[in-house]
Formats: C-alpha cells, sequence, structure tokens
C-alpha cells in the first residue's frame, strides 16, 4: 500500500518547483547578461584594436606614397626607412593593444590568429627593408634616377604588407561577428528557457492554486461547516475529508470525538431519563408505604377484634351447644373460618407493615444458584408450568451477601411472570454468572414480548399487563425495590410483541457499606 502523501510534503514539492523554476530563469537572465557584457566588451577592445589595424594601413598606405615631387633621388632611401619605422611603431602600438584584450581575455580564440599576421606582418617588414636596399644598391650602380617606389620588389613587399594589414583587420571584424553570433546564441537560449520557465511558472501557478483549493482550503471550510454543527448539537454528519494528508486525520479524530461526545451524551440522556422515572418511582414508593402503612394499622385492630370474638364465640358455643349437633358444629366451622381469614388478612398486613418499613433486612452469604434452584423446585409444580420448558444454565458457584428469601421472591415472581407470558412449547432460559464484582441473573422466555410503552412502565406500581388478568401490579414494582435494596439494578427487554422477553437483574457480591469497612 503506497504511503499516503503527508500536507507538508506537498508543500514542499510545490515549493520545490517554483523555486527550480526561478533558478532557472534567474540562472538563465545571468547568462544572457554576462553573455551580453561579455560581447560589449568585447567589442569595446575589438574596436579599438580595429583603430589600429586603421592607422596600421594608413601607415602602410604612406610607405609608398610621394612626399616632395623634386625631392633628390638620395634620400629617398632615408625617408622610406623613416615610413618603415612608423610602420613598425604603429605594429607595435597595435601588438600592446591586443595583449590588453588577451589579458582581459576578450579575445574569443585568444588572439592565436592575430598574432600568426603579427609575426608575418613583422616579416614582411623586413622583406620591405630589404627591397630597400636591394632597390638602393641597384639604382647606385646603374647610376638611375627612378623613384624606389617603382622597384617590382618595393612594389611586391608592399603589396604583401597590405594585404597582411587587411588580413589582420578581416580578423578582427571576424572577432567581433563570432562574438555577436555567439551573443545572438546566447540571447535566443535564454528566451526559450525564460518562455518556458514563464510557462511552466504560469500552469504551475495555476495547478497549485488548484490542489491548494482541494488540499487545504475545501477540506478547512469541511472540517470548519462540521464543527459549527456539532456546535449546534447536530452528531449525525460526520466530516468527510479524503486528501490522505494531515487533515484526514483529523477529521477522523474529530469524527471519533463526536461520536463519543454522542454516545456520552445519549447515555447520560439515558441516565437522567432512568434517575427520573427511578425518582418518581421512589417517590410512589413512599407514597404506597405511607398508604400501606395506615391502613394496615387501620385493619389490624378491627381484624383482632374479629378474630377475638369469633374466638370467644366458638369457646361460649361448646359451653351453651352440645357438640354433636350439626348445627353446632357448623357453627363452629364458620367461626374457625372467620378465624382463619382474619388471621390471614393480618398477616397480609404485617407484610405490608414489614414493606414500608425503612431499613435494611438482615443479610447472609448465600450460594445464589441453590437459591436459584430451589426457587425452579417450586415453580416446576406450579399449574402454568405444564407444557413450558424451564432451562437453568448456572455458570459457576456465586456466593453473595443478600436476603435470600428477598431474592428468592425476586427469582419466583420472574419466573412466574415468564411462565404466565408463553404458551405451550415455550421456554425460559435462566443463566446466572459473576461479572467482576457483580453477580447477574438473566431470564429470556419466549413469550408474547412487550411493547415499548409497556416497557417504559413495567416497575410502575399497580401497572399490569397480564394475559390472564390475575395480576395487580405489584409484584415486579416490589422485586424492583428489593434489588434497589440491594444496590442492584433490574433491567427489561423486549423486540417487541411475539418476540419474547429478556429480565436481567445485577446486584454487587458484596454491598457498598461491607467494602469500606472491609477497606
Amino acid at each position: 500500500m503506497a504511503r499516503p502523501w503527508r500536507l507538508r510534503h506537498k508543500l514542499l514539492l510545490g515549493l520545490a518547483l517554483v523555486a527550480g523554476i526561478l533558478a532557472t530563469l534567474l540562472a538563465s537572465i545571468v547568462h544572457g547578461q554576462t553573455s551580453y557584457l561579455d560581447t560589449m566588451k568585447t567589442i569595446d577592445s575589438k574596436l579599438s584594436e580595429s583603430q589600429m589595424t586603421e592607422d596600421l594601413r594608413s601607415a602602410v598606405a604612406q610607405l609608398v606614397a610621394v612626399d616632395k615631387p623634386h625631392a633628390p633621388p638620395t634620400d629617398e632611401p632615408d625617408r622610406l626607412r623613416k615610413k618603415l619605422i612608423f610602420t613598425q611603431e604603429r605594429l607595435g602600438i597595435y601588438e600592446n593593444q591586443l595583449q590588453d584584450t588577451l589579458r582581459r581575455k576578450r579575445d574569443p580564440d585568444g588572439g592565436f590568429q592575430e598574432s600568426q599576421l603579427i609575426e608575418e606582418f613583422k616579416k614582411d617588414l623586413d622583406e620591405f627593408d630589404k627591397a630597400i636596399d636591394k632597390a638602393s644598391s641597384i639604382q647606385l650602380l646603374n647610376g638611375m634616377d627612378v623613384s624606389l617606389t617603382q622597384d617590382e620588389g618595393i612594389i611586391a613587399a608592399h603589396k604583401k604588407l597590405s594585404l597582411t594589414a587587411d588580413e589582420l583587420r578581416q580578423a578582427i571584424y571576424g572577432d567581433m561577428y563570432h562574438r555577436i553570433d555567439v551573443a545572438k546564441s546566447h540571447h535566443r537560449h535564454t528566451m526559450i528557457i525564460v518562455i518556458t520557465c514563464s510557462s511552466a511558472a504560469v500552469l504551475l501557478l495555476g495547478g497549485l492554486l488548484y490542489f491548494f483549493y482541494g488540499w487545504i482550503f475545501y477540506p478547512i471550510k469541511r472540517l470548519q461547516d462540521g464543527v459549527q454543527q456539532v456546535a449546534q448539537g447536530n452528531f449525525d454528519q460526520p466530516i468527510c475529508v479524503n486528501t490522505g494528508d494531515e487533515l484526514e486525520e483529523f477529521a477522523q479524530a474529530f469524527n471519533d470525538m463526536s461520536a463519543r461526545v454522542q454516545a456520552t451524551w445519549a447515555d447520560l440522556a439515558r441516565q437522567v431519563n432512568e434517575r427520573s422515572r427511578q425518582l418518581v418511582r421512589s417517590e410512589r414508593l413512599v407514597s404506597v408505604g405511607f398508604l400501606a402503612a395506615g391502613v394496615a394499622h387501620e385493619i389490624n385492630n378491627p381484624l383482632a377484634s374479629i378474630a377475638f370474638c369469633a374466638e370467644a364465640l366458638q369457646r361460649r358455643l361448646h359451653e351453651v351447644m352440645p357438640r354433636s349437633t350439626q348445627d353446632s358444629q357448623t357453627i363452629g366451622k364458620y367461626l374457625a373460618m372467620i378465624q382463619s381469614e382474619a388471621f390471614r388478612c393480618k398477616e397480609i398486613t404485617q407484610k405490608l407493615l414489614e414493606f414500608s418499613r425503612v431499613g435494611e433486612r438482615r443479610r447472609e452469604q448465600a450460594e445464589l444458584v441453590e437459591l436459584v434452584q430451589a426457587v425452579l423446585e417450586i415453580a416446576q409444580l406450579l399449574q402454568n408450568c405444564r407444557g413450558k420448558h424451564i432451562e437453568f444454565h448456572p455458570q459457576q458457584r456465586i456466593v453473595a451477601l443478600v436476603n435470600g428469601p428477598d431474592i428468592k421472591s425476586v427469582v419466583l415472581n420472574l419466573v412466574v411472570n415468564a411462565l404466565d407470558s408463553m404458551d405451550e412449547g415455550g421456554t425460559l432460559t435462566i443463566t446466572v454468572q459473576q461479572i467482576g464484582n457483580q453477580a447477574e441473573l438473566t431470564f429470556r422466555d419466549t413469550g408474547c414480548g412487550m411493547e415499548p410503552e409497556v416497557l417504559e412502565n413495567i416497575f410502575e406500581p399497580f401497572f399490569t399487563r397480564s394475559r390472564t388478568g390475575k395480576g395487580t401490579g405489584l409484584g415486579l414494582f416490589i422485586s424492583h425495590q428489593i434489588v434497589s435494596q440491594h444496590d442492584g439494578q433490574i433491567e427489561a427487554r423486549s423486540d417487541g410483541p411475539g418476540r419474547g422477553s429478556i429480565f436481567t437483574v445485577r446486584f454487587p457480591l458484596q454491598p457498598a457499606a461491607v467494602e469500606a469497612r472491609a477497606a
């Protein structure tokens, strides 16, 4: 898998391309300016050399020129040598100028051609001097009165001097033209580079602007919109950034944070709702407790009187009427029934008093699997258990500090409710397991299930949706109260009508007060 490009790598690449184009442009401009300056310096030096060659050519032309038409012939050799010396001086001046050009490195070929022509020109001057000597000797021997400039040898030597001077001038012009051609070539190359780099810079600028929008501007805009959505409480629109760099990682991290915040928010809302319902339930429990206590106290006194009076009547009846009569037996039976029912009502009111009494009942170490098993042995004898299956899957032995009868009451109530909710062939699955320092009992049935409205009010007092029509709506309410007294929780779940129900009971193995004392 290719490694994603980081944002800094993208920016560094763009910066490197821009720097490369700028460096190429700068190098091309510097090269063009350098070539231009070298050309101007070369032309400046060569123009000076050209001026010197013109003076040299003028001196060469003066060698055979007639200065004084009536001058005596005997002075002509001296005059020619003076002109020859002047020409040599002109040549020396040019040679110095050439050395200055070479010292400044302004000659394209390093002065090679000019140096050869200078040496050749010096030889031609020597030949011209020899031609003067030879022509002077011939003129003295023959006594001729003819100008030396008409001598064939001097004319030939002068012609060679003129040709060499012209070649020297052409060499200087050739160097200037060559340098100009080089400058033109450099200028042409520079223009090509400048135009190419400028076009590339324009394209690169457009590309960088396009990628900048895709890499930075657009992702930042998406991040800003996503942050504003979260700030407004909307957690259902995740930020989608597919740049493969730090901004995408930032968007993913922000989405994860938003998901955690949403989950925390939902959990807090659920807890607030649950605590509110528990508070309402507790308030109702207090009201029911006060009502039950009042009613129990008020009913106990009449019940005690009824039982006492029935017992007194039965005792007197035995004294007054013979026991063998049928009426005596019937009256005694009814009085015994009145006593029995009165005491049974008293037991019920006593339970109401115990239920409304504040404080915890005695707790002892109990084995939960044995408690559940004892309840199931009784439940299997119930009439509503016929044709239904109860599966018990204890995971391990669990010992908890609980009130055994209360826990049995909770288990029995949940088992009876599950059996009532199922038709024949239904299955109730019970599991007992330890999770951390808590015990968890799960009751899963395949019964009629529950609607959301029933789930919300299932633990409310006097709320019932029993299919048998015999429920009072206090069973689950009392079970919830018992589990709460054990610092536990009881939860009900259902996927809907006809999909069964799941009741989960959790409570700590040791109450918080006991753990605090142990610590």
